[in-house]
């Protein structure tokens, strides 16, 4: 997937049950306690809640991978377990847009966030020639297919606030030589066109990928980003799927935003409680990696001026892929999630 490249993202879209949530938040068939939008932290369904939004304004599905996984363990009796799966369940986490319907997705997962005073955070990953044919390969078939699936994901968002962070890998695996040279001119368009197409909407925010601390120095990859669009963008995010700390994440951001003209970075704290892993095949630290743990929750409310937000990027407890014993890429992996959430800080 990644090799000694030491970036990571997920496969991991589970955009099909998170309408299958928002479409029972937007029919009002999960409680709330305004009904005008409003609800300040009240229930999000089945026992879950919004996080307050003042520190934490993105949207937890009610209906995501982890709250069934907890409500599955309840049932069954597992207390202890579902408990720990609550850690996951409780806190908003990136929604990964399939290639399928974009538009049907994103409307109903931002109208879902819109109705609960949230903003949705969204993933896109669909560029073609995906993470050069490994585990998490795919993406659209050509540079058409693509800007027809952006034109669906943009019509989709509307005027409803949402995220976006885009494309982790796409520009790290034309630095690296992992996408052969014929693509890259291709993706540089597509990728700045789509920062255009989605920042022309009234209320959405787009952040780039830009790597992660291991990734060798920012003098490779500002001018990518710059190629890429940063602009027009509202920044970058960096540490996507992967376990770097937040110290590190930051000392990276903020070397690299010194580069691209100042610009705000958002870093993925999802599983980087304990940094790194140091053991095993130097290749592949990267893929579920064990002994790891959950890092901060997600908030605005971070350590620097310049970082716009902890951001839940890979969703915790979906496989890296098929390594050390994990399922396919974005699985859920009960196991792994379990010794997350156990080991959290």
């Amino acid at each position: 997937m990644y090799g000694s490249r030491g970036v990571g993202a997920s496969a991991g879209r589970r955009a099909s049950a998170a309408v299958l949530g928002a479409a029972l938040l937007v029919t009002g068939c999960s409680s709330s306690d305004g009904g005008d939008g409003e609800d300040d932290g009240g229930k999000a369904g089945a026992g879950i809640t919004q996080q307050p939004r003042e520190s934490a304004p993105f949207w937890v599905n009610p209906d995501g991978t982890a709250a069934r996984q907890m409500a599955a363990l309840e049932k069954a009796g597992k207390k202890r377990e579902a408990e720990r799966i609550r850690r996951i369940a409780e806190q908003p986490v990136a929604e990964w847009i399939g290639p399928d319907d974009p538009e049907e997705q994103t409307r109903g997962l931002t109208q879902a966030a819109d109705k609960a005073g949230r903003t949705a955070l969204l993933v896109l990953y669909n560029i073609p020639h995906r993470d050069c044919g490994q585990y998490s390969q795919g993406g659209a078939a050509d540079g058409d297919a693509y800007r027809a699936w952006i034109d669906g994901v943009a019509a989709g968002i509307g005027d409803r606030p949402a995220t976006v962070v885009l494309e982790p890998d796409a520009l790290l695996h034309l630095v690296d030589g992992c996408t052969p040279q014929q693509f890259h001119e291709e993706r540089y368009d597509l990728l700045k066109d789509a920062v255009t197409e989605l920042k022309a909407l009234k209320n959405t925010k787009v952040y780039l990928d830009a790597g992660n601390a291991g990734w060798q120095n920012p003098d490779q990859i500002f001018q990518p980003l710059q190629r890429a669009g940063i602009a027009r963008a509202d920044g970058f995010s960096v540490n996507v799927s992967n376990f770097y700390s937040t110290e590190d994440s930051l000392a990276y951001g903020k070397q690299l935003s010194a580069k691209v003209g100042g610009k705000h970075f958002v870093i993925d704290t999802s599983r980087n409680g304990k940094g790194p892993y140091t053991g095993g095949d130097p290749d592949e630290r990267w893929c579920n990696p064990p002994g790891r743990a959950l890092g901060e929750t997600p908030t605005t409310r971070t350590a620097d001026p310049l970082v716009d937000a902890y951001l839940w990027v890979k969703r915790p407890g979906e496989s890296d892929g098929e390594c050390k014993g994990g399922p396919k890429a974005g699985q859920w992996w009960q196991d792994y999630a379990l010794e997350l959430a156990k080991a959290t800080t």
